[in-house]
């Protein structure tokens, strides 16, 4: 074989298999720290957004503590504010720039759920059961956290548990604090509704595992039995 010939061929091979490693979990974990990365922009903005607007209106600022709400009322009521508020009488071209930052804020959100919505399509169709589960948001962040869905099999059930929870884990180990429970499995509404949250964790956490090593091995769909399982438990 000729030198260029080898050459064609390593290229050729290189490409295949460059094209073959990247997967579902390459678009889940940088669609998981795109929201979050939008998240903590909109968290600087808003609190931005919110000192700006107390000069005017500092009792409508405070009444609404949703941060959507709060921006989408900016935009829809612009100048009109609280009767006998002790917020200064502002011009129209010093609302104009709190305006326009209420509707840039509006458009990261709109673009976040965008995001979620494309995030919820590719987990219900790569790994079904494990959206069954755990939800696709949580079912994703864990698929992030871990690296991607064969490394997540790998760990026992006691390590997913506590995925998200590492900068508590090692205080718990340099200085003794109290051990963490669980990771972000917290936010599941089983999880954070349970009177013994460590022991619906747990729980959450096997099922978790199984969901996720049905969905690897591309077995059949059990999500909805599993979940069931855990609600009729902790119902």
């Amino acid at each position: 074989m000729k030198f260029e010939d080898y050459r064609k061929r390593n290229i050729e091979e290189t490409k295949r298999k460059v094209k073959e490693s990247v997967k579902s979990d390459n678009f889940i974990l940088q669609t998981v720290n795109n929201i979050d990365e939008i998240s903590r922009i909109c968290n600087i903005l808003i609190k931005r957004l919110r000192e700006w607007y107390e000069l005017s209106n500092p009792e409508y600022s405070k009444k609404i503590t949703d941060h959507e709400k709060f921006v989408e009322l900016i935009i829809n009521s612009k100048d009109k504010k609280e009767k006998h508020s002790m917020g200064a009488d502002l011009s129209k071209e010093d609302l104009e720039p709190i305006l326009r930052l209420a509707k840039e804020i509006n458009l990261l959100y709109s673009f976040r759920d965008k995001q979620k919505e494309y995030l919820e399509k590719v987990m219900q169709k790569n790994n079904p059961n494990i959206t069954a589960v755990a939800g696709y948001l949580i079912g994703a962040k864990l698929i992030s956290l871990a690296g991607d869905l064969k490394r997540l099999i790998m760990f026992p059930a006691s390590t997913v548990q506590l995925l998200g929870a590492e900068k508590a884990l090692f205080r718990h180990m340099r200085t003794g604090a109290r051990a963490p429970k669980h990771g972000i499995i917290h936010e599941h509404p089983i999880v954070s509704q349970a009177k013994e949250k460590g022991k619906a964790a747990r729980a959450v956490a096997d099922k978790i595992s199984l969901a996720a090593k049905v969905d690897y091995f591309k077995g059949k769909f059990i999500g909805d039995k599993l979940r069931k399982e855990l609600e009729e438990r902790f119902g």
